[in-house]
């Protein structure tokens, strides 16, 4: 018998008691396993911020006014000026100056030959510091965030979820989700430390405070 054979036994050995008529919906599945590690003092953005920098990623906080500034000081900082841009990304927070902007579609020679890649983000999570794509407006398809070698990710506050649960729940299980933590890294046989393997090995992130957005009056606090 082979492993497969085994596995497979098992598997049946176990429904064998399965009424056939019986679909996954019939039975519902307990969901009381603990959703959240943050503490009730913890402030949700300011733990993502965190996280995110014990990656070695640059995070930066501004408001939407501040917003097209501080993507500048970024760009500025890591002397990138051709970068990929998604469709549908906001061309108003792009910043006046010497920047070439790429639109898609891009083939993958002509993503290699960029300096980096700017998006928005589909969601965050605070707890393990990750960021989240989807695909949608202003995120662009998966290969423009792997291939060039610099990353900058704008991410706003209130798409922040304190763990993976609450941002599960807020994303949509049929689009093509990449979960980003950090700037990509591997490490050899002797855990050195070596980044930008399969993916950017520069990541920025900017977190939109929303509460400090003049452009969104009803939520301030």
């Amino acid at each position: 018998m082979t492993s497969r054979e085994a596995v497979l036994g098992r598997i049946r050995t176990a429904l064998a008691d399965v009424p056939a008529d019986e679909t996954p919906g019939d039975v519902p599945v307990p969901r009381d396993y603990r959703r959240s590690h943050t503490g009730p003092g913890d402030n949700t953005v300011a733990l993502f911020a965190e996280r995110v920098a014990d990656y070695r990623a640059t995070v930066t906080r501004t408001d939407r006014a501040g917003l097209s500034g501080a993507i500048a000081t970024a760009l500025t900082a890591r002397g990138v000026e051709r970068l990929a841009l998604p469709g549908a990304f906001p061309v108003e927070l792009l910043p006046p100056g010497d920047w070439e902007w790429h639109p898609e579609p891009l083939d993958v020679p002509a993503l290699d030959a960029l300096d980096g890649a700017i998006t928005l983000a589909a969601a965050g999570i605070a707890v393990t510091g990750t960021i989240v794509l989807d695909a949608g407006p202003g995120q662009g398809r998966r290969a423009l965030t792997l291939v060039p070698d610099y990353h900058l990710c704008v991410v706003r506050a209130e798409q922040i979820a304190d763990d993976v649960p609450d941002a599960l729940a807020r994303l949509d299980p049929t689009r093509p989700l990449t979960f980003i933590s950090g700037p990509s890294a591997t490490s050899d046989i002797e855990l050195d430390r070596v980044e930008g393997v399969h993916g950017p090995r520069t990541l920025d992130v900017i977190i939109v405070d929303a509460a400090a957005d003049p452009t969104h009056p009803e939520q301030q606090p």
